[in-house]
Parts: structure tokens; sequence; C-alpha cells
């Protein structure tokens, strides 16, 4: 079975494989690529035409490796770029730090490559920094990452298999749209042919992708952030509607998508309906709106207004 990879990656691929084993066949390079032996022939191919010299030997001992000459490009970094790429490292990864993690291990190799001045700069900045952890962030599995990252690419389905927050797993088969990182977690937006409908699941809690032979069409003209904002809108538990006392187009750059729709209403006002499982997060997030508003409907929504809006007055204190 073929790999998600494009023909671009499985050239680099090829590469690395042939470097690191000398000598190293069609059919084991086909084995480890997951293509076909005429596949595996068309990568060196391309390597070759990219002037890479991959040399051939036949017999029994024979094989593909790198001949001389070859000279890869030197890794190069200015003072700035390196220290922005080490302190956006650090700010996504807070074990950045550690070398024998596996973030932290990469950033040190690239840290050794750099010249000397710019790596002592870096290397200061990498040891010297405390960043706190972000709580709410879940990083997922790299490899499984990469797989969904690879099967969208390609238009590719997969069978994944999903573990809830309360400890259920089930595999199910979608189609892959999009991979997106919002607000620190990373979520899959795709078609689940399992259960027939839209689903947007965290990638750190599927822990196997496997992907199938079918293909499958995007929808036309997908905005994935829009999509899986509007997908994380509904289907909680607390309802809520709100009109709000302005056109749609003076308060919709203040509504996230995430709080629910917006309409515009024929009398020039607009309306809000959406789900939550936080009312006091919802109730917090009406408060940015820059007109007066109404909550209609939701009875949990209504009474956490009312508690917020006592808070602050209670905060607020008498006037002068």
């Amino acid at each position: 079975m073929e790999s998600g990879l494009s023909p671009t990656a499985r050239a680099l691929l090829t590469l690395e494989l042939v470097q690191g084993d000398p000598g190293i066949t069609a059919d084991r390079l086909a084995a480890k690529l997951g293509v076909s032996e005429r596949a595996a022939r068309r990568y060196v191919g391309i390597l070759r035409e990219a002037g890479i010299p991959i040399e051939s030997v036949r017999g029994p001992y024979g094989g593909y490796r790198v001949g001389r000459g070859l000279r890869l490009p030197p890794l190069t970094f200015g003072a700035a770029e390196a220290l922005g790429l080490v302190m956006a490292v650090l700010d996504g990864h807070h074990d950045a730090g550690d070398a024998t993690s596996l973030v932290g291990g990469a950033l040190a190799k690239i840290v050794r490559a750099l010249p000397e001045p710019v790596a002592a700069q870096a290397e200061a900045v990498r040891r010297s920094t405390a960043p706190a952890p972000d709580r709410s962030a879940a990083r997922p599995d790299p490899t499984t990452t990469t797989s969904l990252v690879h099967a969208c690419s390609q238009c590719r389905r997969v069978r994944v298999r999903y573990r809830s927050e309360a400890g259920s797993e089930w595999d199910a088969e979608v189609d892959p749209w999009a991979v997106i990182v919002r607000h620190g977690r990373w979520y899959l937006l795709c078609w689940s042919h399992t259960s027939d409908g839209r689903r947007a699941y965290r990638v750190d809690r599927i822990h196997a992708v496997e992907l199938l032979a079918e293909g499958f069409e995007p929808p036309a003209e997908l905005d994935p952030v829009a999509v899986l904002e509007e997908h994380l809108s509904v289907g909680w538990e607390y309802t809520a509607e709100v009109i709000v006392e302005a056109p749609l187009e003076a308060v919709s750059r203040y509504i996230p998508r995430s709080l629910g729709r917006l309409e515009a209403l024929d009398d020039g006002t607009c309306r809000l309906t959406g789900t939550t499982s936080n009312p006091w997060w919802y109730a917090g997030r009406l408060t940015a709106l820059p007109a007066p508003f109404r909550i209609l409907g939701g009875p949990e929504i209504r009474r956490t207004a009312r508690a917020l809006g006592r808070r602050l007055l209670d905060a607020a204190g008498d006037e002068p």
C-alpha cells in the first residue's frame, strides 16, 4: 500500500534511504517507501534529473548508492532568523529546552549547525528561557499528524481509531478535509462515513491512522477555519438565542463563529443562535458586543447573564 507522501517527499526519502543504506536494492527500497519497484526506480530517476549522482551496481551484491560529488546546501540562518525560530519553538513547545525530548533534540541539532556567533545567541535563549506550560494545549503525535496531513493533501480516505475524553474508543472511516490548529488544539475536519456527517476530531485523541484506497473530492471553496468554528458552536448542552440591536455588518466582526450563527433580520437588527457547554464563557463573550442586545432563548444563559451583571455591578461599587 502506498504511503500518503507527495512525489517530491518520496524522492527526498529515497535519497535519505540510499544515503543511509548504500547498496540498497530496488525491491528493498520499494518496500521501505511503500510503493512498487517501478515507482522506486522513478524516484531514483527524479533524483538523477535533479543532478544528484545516484549510482547503480548490477549483480547479487549491487544496488543503489550515492556517488561522489554530492554537495547538499548548507543550513544558513541570520541571527534574527535563528532567534525567531528558537522563540517560536519555545512558545509552541515548552519542553523545547530539554534536549532529550523530540522537539528539544531537533532544535539542538539546528542550533549546532549554525555559525558560532549565531549559535551562541540562540543557545543562550534556549537554555535560559523558562516558559510557563500551556495547560490547555494538547499536542498530538507527530507521526499521526503527518499521516493526516498527507491524507488531506492526497484526498485519500482514512480509517482512524479515536478515543473520547470519557475513554470510549471507536473506529471511523473519514474523508480528511483539513488539519487545523485553533487555540493550542489540533483538529481534523472531515466527513465521517461511519456517522454520515461532518465531524471535527481532536488529533491528540486519534491513536491510529490507516490510509485507504478510496479517494474523495473536498467541498468546493472550503474555508476550513470557518467551518470548524461553526461546527464547534453546535451540539452543546445549552442553547442561546440573542437579538442584537444593530445591523449584521456592524457587529459581525465582534462575534466569533464559535458563538454560533449570525443572521440579519428585516427590521435592521440581527439574531445570534448557538450552543455552549459553558454558559459563563458564553455570557462573558456577549459583553463585548458594541450594541444593546436581548437574550431571548436559553434559560441557563439568561440566568448566567443576570448573575454576571450583578457581579460587575458589585465590583464597580456605588457611584460617588
